[in-house]
């Protein structure tokens, strides 16, 4: 019981999950898998499956809350009443389930572990109200053409134009994710804003961009961690910095401190205007969460082109494949982002085979080129597509 390994392609993303039996392989070999599932979440081509057992109940405490209960520490949070869940109003937040993000941290017996993937043990003390600046994070390095938020201006420069770190942990399952070693893994260094700050600043005192980017995985998962973050940055440096983002946590509120903390860039993939698409786009089952996730975004675009359209460069991101979404549907993105302002950056993706969905076939030059005409037609003067010859546009 616990985990079955059929058809491996040794492909190794398995290494790379933080696994609490502390090896995946051998879990699976000798049985003592804990099933938190983080390597089926990770692995490319679905050859790890869970096979759940009937584990025996140990007592443990939840804020001073005695229960009974069997598996994870989630489990624990879930059987003392605590709102667990994807959505960011939920009172513990457990958006990646991977160990990546540290947005569900606790601390147990005093000490900070992870509620998605710490299994549960006889007499543990499980402490809620605690501050967790953490993250996995790595890929740090340099980017010659940045992301959807990165001026088009500066994306045909000969030298790098930002520098980047990656964050572990996401809280969307696209099956055609591109950075899913990233995405759907935590085994990474894991840093405190001030480690993190001076690596960042210190890539950027090397190759002079002027900007620096959080990337991901989705990099605005644990709040606490970002924003003092970027603090430390702007304390010690002016520099732009970028976030790169699928916008579906955003709110005013958390707008408003990214702004305040010194973002001046913001990509938002926007990935659909239907809730099926979405799904379909993202992998999320839930349509509760599809919708609030697929409204945050599109409401983010909108509350920063209103209030801060003079202080931050925005860029939105459209998806196309005629697999995933339709034409028309793109076409009513389109409508939808002129009337929110003509003047934003859009950047259509080429969804290509990637992770799970290598089936699909990337689109050619000339379909994304006739999308980048529909979108002009609409009435977007700043549309770049990302071809197999580059990016093209505006």
């Amino acid at each position: 019981m616990g985990i079955i390994i059929n058809n491996c392609r040794r492909c190794n993303t398995c290494n790379l999950v933080l696994c609490p039996a502390g090896n995946v392989k051998k879990a699976a070999e000798n049985g003592k898998c804990f099933e938190c599932g983080a390597c089926t979440l990770a692995c490319p081509y679905k050859a790890i499956k869970l096979d759940k057992s009937r584990r025996e109940k140990v007592r443990v405490t939840v804020d001073g809350k005695p229960v009974k209960v069997a598996g994870l520490v989630k489990d624990a949070l879930e059987a003392a009443g605590i709102d667990v869940g994807k959505s960011p109003e939920s009172t513990i937040f457990m958006p990646c389930e991977c160990g990546g993000c540290w947005a569900c941290a606790v601390k147990i017996d005093g000490k900070l572990a992870l509620s998605c993937i710490t299994p549960l043990s006889e007499g543990m003390e499980i402490k809620t109200k605690i501050k967790s600046p953490l993250r996995a994070i790595s890929g740090f390095g340099a980017h010659m053409v940045g992301g959807v938020g990165t001026p088009y201006y500066l994306k045909e420069s000969i030298r790098p134009i930002e520098v980047v770190g990656f964050t572990h942990g996401c809280n969307l399952r696209c099956p055609q994710c591109q950075n899913y070693r990233i995405a759907f893994t935590a085994k990474a260094p894991l840093l405190e804003p001030k480690e993190t700050a001076k690596i960042l600043l210190g890539l950027e005192s090397i190759y002079i961009t002027g900007t620096i980017t959080f990337s991901g995985g989705e990099c605005t998962l644990n709040k606490e961690w970002l924003l003092e973050t970027m603090q430390r940055i702007k304390r010690e440096r002016k520099v732009n910095i970028h976030i790169d983002t699928n916008g579906t946590i955003l709110n005013p509120k958390y707008i408003d401190q990214l702004v305040k903390k010194g973002m001046t860039q913001i990509g938002i993939d926007l990935k659909a205007l239907k809730t099926r698409t979405f799904q379909r786009i993202t992998g999320i089952r839930d349509e509760k969460i599809a919708k609030e996730y697929l409204k945050n975004s599109w409401s983010a675009t909108e509350y920063i082109t209103n209030n801060y359209e003079e202080e931050v460069y925005l860029g939105v991101g459209i998806p196309y494949n005629k697999k995933l979404i339709t034409i028309k549907e793109v076409k009513r993105m389109g409508e939808k982002i002129r009337k929110i302002n003509p003047e934003i950056q859009v950047c259509v993706l080429d969804y290509r085979p990637e992770f799970r969905r290598q089936i699909i076939k990337r689109p050619s030059f000339n379909e994304m080129i006739q999308i980048k005409k529909l979108l002009n037609n609409e009435g977007l003067r700043t549309v770049i597509v990302q071809t197999t010859h580059g990016h093209i546009g505006p």
